[in-house]
């Protein structure tokens, strides 16, 4: 059984309406299991709505902090703050993860919840505290998740998390390789995709990723494969 009281003591946040971080939690796979029919029963909606939370509250706070800075380098900058990778790690961070509610189904094929499942969870639960009570506190949760990311960002080079840049100059280094990049499938509603690609050297397969975006995936793609080539 779901530990409400767990997870608000983790957010620092008691809601009112205890529905709104049931349905956060809750995967469209338990949901449609259970037979669950009203949309509002599982995160999806809520998902929609965190991400532009997070896209406003992120790009009010560099516009404020970061005066010197153009349009263009705070664009590339809350996309490393903002993007899968950190809204999972901060969802592990707090000791989330754990309380994500799946179908049995994503459980078989998955095993536990993936970066892209756990990312979701976190734009849902920030919707949810921002319909329970206001964009403040909305806003004091995403600096609460996001504040270490946000500190790296903000002092490292525009370009230290383009996995892609990187890849290309490491195995260019003695010379020219051929490096593809190809998008091997998509999943989701057009409003929620979920696109996978893999990356080839000279071709052969050496990483692949996913990603909300079609350049996210290719960034994991990337990722994944400087990590069999290089530590990072």
């Amino acid at each position: 059984m779901l530990n409400i009281q767990e997870i608000e003591k983790k957010l620092d946040y008691t809601f009112k309406n205890k529905n709104y971080i049931i349905s956060a939690v809750t995967h469209k796979s338990y949901a449609h299991e259970k037979k669950m029919v009203d949309l509002d029963a599982y995160n999806e909606r809520l998902e929609f709505l965190g991400d532009a939370l997070l896209e406003h509250s992120v790009s009010m706070y560099l516009f404020n902090i970061t005066p010197k800075l153009t349009e263009g380098v705070m664009s590339k900058k809350r996309a490393q703050i903002v993007c899968e990778e950190s809204l999972s790690d901060a969802v592990i961070q707090l000791g989330l993860d754990r309380y994500i509610t799946l179908g049995n189904c994503e459980l078989a094929t998955n095993k536990k919840a993936n970066v892209a499942l756990l990312a979701d969870m976190a734009e849902a639960i920030i919707a949810a505290v921002y319909l329970d009570s206001s964009f403040k506190e909305a806003n004091k949760l995403i600096m609460k998740m996001l504040e270490e990311k946000i500190k790296e960002v903000l002092n490292s080079d525009v370009s230290t998390h383009d996995y892609k840049t990187k890849l290309q100059e490491l195995l260019q280094k003695n010379g020219t390789v051929d490096i593809k990049y190809r998008l091997d499938k998509e999943s989701g509603e057009a409003h929620n995709k979920v696109f996978y690609s893999s990356v080839y050297l000279n071709g052969e397969k050496i990483g692949e990723g996913n990603g909300k975006t079609k350049k996210g995936s290719e960034q994991e793609a990337a990722c994944q494969a400087l990590q069999k080539y290089k530590n990072i």
